[in-house]
């Protein structure tokens, strides 16, 4: 059964009408790598019978429609301790308008008490790092839960929490004085009141298919002038604009004063809130697709803004699969807060993954000096400042994570690996070894050169994959490592699951080597 007739089963026969051909695709693609099942799925380029059993007898069919990702706590005990520094809650009455549930927007999630989250946070806070943690409040509550919400936080977080003394900051303090320390940083809460849902016009976009479970490349880093269709500074502003000759609501003050990095209040034009106020500091937040539009329209102003202030980009409205975006494109403009749906896993999570390995792992990274002294260009082409040598001598390990029969049913693997740079769009490539037939402990022995404008915010990604004639190929590891810490000479590299757990066996030998 190919993905359109599954297709057509899922909607005429499931009544699951909304199924898209991508998601029949992904769900075929899933039960490929099931070979245990039948040894002539291997020949198949869809479901055998015995796959698309398996697939009526999955979690996945169950009589109750599965969530994509349940909103519970336990994503963000996960994220704290990989060292996620930054947690968002978003904040909506519960179904008795007398508490407050945390869900995401508009994905498919189901809610999580509010101080069920605030009590995993501070229980995982400092697991994996003693540098702060931040929480953003999306705040879609009323001033009576308000009041709640500054009981909560404060009664359940005590001494941890940062408070400022004064309604703005004059700059922010660094990691190593706010050590130990929660922060909660939100918009002005009149910004949400009474709101479910917000339009947003750029959110559909023509390449709105989400990413395979991890075959989908991370999206280029160059912005697409013929999607932006930018009519004029309104249009960038239309959905957080604000107005402050409007009534203002009442806002709890107790909930206030715990705001300790304020958001900024958008003003009508996107130029103007990039504007630096040399006496107090303040975060910015915007949409992927809004982001997008800065970068083409103001990426000088968007570099210097962030080099006083903190900027957070967040995922567009339609990953409702939790699907994620190229993070380097925040990056190099300078964004500190670029939010990923953690409940996913993809590329894109590893490059993030890749860029949070640096500073030991800590949640932190130096913002290097180039993106803070003077304008950077990330789309200049400058002259090579660094070249890499990468040599992949050999892998081993698979025999011991892997199953016998997981790549070939009939006979040992054949695999390749595949070696890149993610960074600014001159230094961005993707290269890959041939293939080493049947051999569980393949030897390639093949060298590498990488040129590098910007050094300083290039990742080495590397995956490995077992060649498949006839489907699609299986995947054997990943890692991506920060170029700026790489340790020349031989070394054991280790590869990790889809989702970014290290494997116990698989390794790489690889030598690297600058120039």
């Amino acid at each position: 059964m190919g993905p359109e007739e599954l297709q057509r089963f899922m909607v005429e026969v499931q009544g699951e009408h909304k199924t898209t051909r991508q998601e029949a695709q992904a769900i075929v693609d899933a039960h490929r790598e099931l070979k245990h099942l039948s040894a002539a799925l291997h020949h198949h380029k869809g479901l055998t019978l015995d796959g698309f059993f398996h697939h009526l007898f999955s979690e996945n069919n169950s009589p109750i429609s599965p969530i994509s990702s349940v909103c519970s706590d336990v994503p963000i005990v996960k994220a704290l301790r990989r060292g996620v520094r930054v947690i968002e809650l978003d904040m909506w009455p519960n179904s008795t308008k007398d508490d407050i549930d945390i869900l995401h927007g508009g994905t498919l999630t189901t809610p999580v008490e509010l101080i069920k989250c605030l009590r995993s946070i501070k229980e995982h806070a400092f697991t994996a790092s003693p540098y702060p943690v931040i929480i953003t409040l999306e705040d879609h509550i009323t001033p009576d839960l308000q009041a709640k919400v500054a009981k909560m936080i404060t009664e359940t977080f005590g001494e941890l929490l940062f408070v400022s003394k004064s309604e703005y900051l004059e700059e922010f303090p660094s990691p190593e004085e706010l050590k130990m320390k929660i922060i909660i940083s939100t918009k002005p809460p009149k910004e949400y009141l009474g709101k479910k849902s917000f339009k947003d016009k750029d959110q559909v976009s023509p390449k709105a298919a989400e990413d395979e479970a991890w075959g989908a490349e991370v999206e280029d880093l160059q912005v697409d002038q013929n999607e932006l269709q930018i009519e004029n500074e309104k249009e960038l502003d239309e959905v957080h604009g604000d107005d402050d000759q409007k009534t203002q609501p009442y806002v709890a003050p107790e909930y206030k004063h715990l705001i300790a990095i304020k958001a900024i209040k958008r003003s009508s034009s996107l130029k103007d809130s990039l504007m630096v106020d040399p006496n107090k500091v303040t975060r910015l937040s915007l949409g992927e697709q809004k982001f997008e539009k800065a970068v083409a329209c103001h990426a000088a102003e968007l570099v210097r803004f962030t080099q006083r202030n903190i900027l957070r980009v967040y995922p567009k409205a339609t990953r409702v699969t939790s699907s994620n975006y190229n993070p380097l494109l925040g990056w190099t403009h300078g964004a500190q807060m670029v939010a990923m749906n953690m409940q996913g896993y993809g590329r894109s999570l590893w490059l993030m993954q890749g860029m949070f390995r640096a500073n030991g792992g800590c949640g932190y990274v130096k913002k290097p000096d180039i993106l803070m002294k003077n304008v950077f260009n990330p789309k200049a082409v400058l002259r090579v400042k660094k070249t890499l040598k990468v040599r992949v001598y050999m892998g081993d390990g698979w025999r011991y994570d892997f199953g016998q029969t997981h790549f070939d049913t009939y006979s040992p693997p054949d695999f390749y690996a595949r070696i890149g740079i993610a960074g600014v769009q001159a230094d961005a490539v993707m290269k890959k070894t041939k293939a080493i037939e049947d051999n569980w402990t393949p030897v390639w022995d093949e060298e590498f050169v990488f040129p590098l404008t910007v050094p300083e915010l290039a990742l080495l990604r590397i995956e490995v994959h077992e060649y498949d004639m006839s489907e699609k190929d299986d995947f054997g590891g990943q890692t991506c490592l920060p170029v700026w810490e790489l340790r020349p000479g031989i070394r054991a590299v280790s590869l990790c699951d889809r989702k970014g757990d290290k494997l116990s066996s698989v390794k790489l030998l690889m030598r690297f080597e600058f120039i």
